[in-house]
């Protein structure tokens, strides 16, 4: 049974949640119409746009502007206007000019943590539970793009080019790789950020301006770097011994490791920011 995908599509404020990649990860089967629709539609806030999500058993979080929300799966699926359960401001100075953007949310359930990504470079840590803020990572030049763990060991993908690995058992990074120095992934005219990361246990995948690329986690060595037709790579992740991808393309990808298309996807938006597949606690 193929798992069932939630994609995230946001326009300002407005949230939908739908099963659309399900063709990516089995193209051999045929979607029913009722699977192409939306399942559930709501305003999160007025005039104040959606930056990223993750889900919980229990909550749909949001990462805005300056802020990080939460609602409750119960409220979402029984009502239109869902009730917003709880909200997070993210630590602002006096004097700022204006709030970050949240733009990666990821959740450790084993240890019941909530990290957040921040365009202001920095990477914040929250007890999800009493929301208290444990911890503030700093060591990127520019604002944070993409958060992605692995037991101990947490990477992120920075506007500044870096990837880095941090043991989340130490106060700084462990480890850093800059994709734009390597003539084989490296694209000039289209930048050095790096827009998505993601870890398996023995491989690193990132892309951005530089070509999404496969590094061997140990030695920090490219492997593969995928010839797609994209102009910038923001979402990249492993699903079993494959790789999902997509961005400033016509197409979701379906690769494996050495870089063949198993299959690409239509997309109906000029870019893919965001794409989550699970089958629990629910089919969205």
């Amino acid at each position: 049974m193929p798992a069932v995908c939630k994609v995230r599509l946001c326009h300002v404020q407005d949230i939908l949640l739908h099963a659309t990649l399900q063709k990516t990860l089995s193209p051999g089967d045929n979607l029913s119409s009722s699977s192409k629709q939306v399942e559930y539609h709501f305003t999160a806030k007025q005039d104040v746009q959606v930056c990223s999500m993750v889900t919980t058993e229990k909550f749909l979080i949001t990462g805005m502007v300056g802020e990080i929300v939460g609602w409750n799966w119960k409220s979402i699926k029984s009502s239109t206007n869902p009730r917003l359960d709880w909200e997070i401001q993210i630590p602002t100075p006096k004097d700022a000019l204006e709030k970050p953007d949240v733009n990666s949310l990821i959740f450790d359930k084993t240890k019941g943590l909530l990290y957040a990504g921040c365009g202001d470079d920095k990477i914040y840590v929250f007890n999800l539970e009493s929301r208290q803020l444990l911890r503030t990572m700093e060591g990127h030049e520019d604002f944070v793009h993409c958060l992605h763990n692995l037991g101990n060991i947490l990477a992120s993908a920075s506007e500044d080019g870096l990837v880095k690995l941090w043991d989340l058992r130490q106060k700084e990074p462990t480890k850093s790789i800059q994709p734009h120095l390597k003539q084989e992934v490296a694209r000039p005219a289209l930048g050095k950020w790096v827009g998505t990361v993601a870890l398996s246990e023995d491989w690193l995948l990132c892309g951005g301006g530089p070509r999404l690329s496969l590094w061997h986690l140990r030695t920090l060595d490219v492997t593969t770097a995928f010839n797609l037709d994209d102009n910038g790579i923001h979402v990249a992740m492993f699903y079993d011994d494959r790789v999902m991808a997509g961005g400033a393309s016509p197409h979701f990808y379906h690769l494996n490791y050495s870089g063949d298309v198993y299959a690409q996807v239509p997309s109906s938006s000029t870019t893919i920011y965001s794409a989550v597949y699970q089958e629990l606690p629910h089919k969205v």
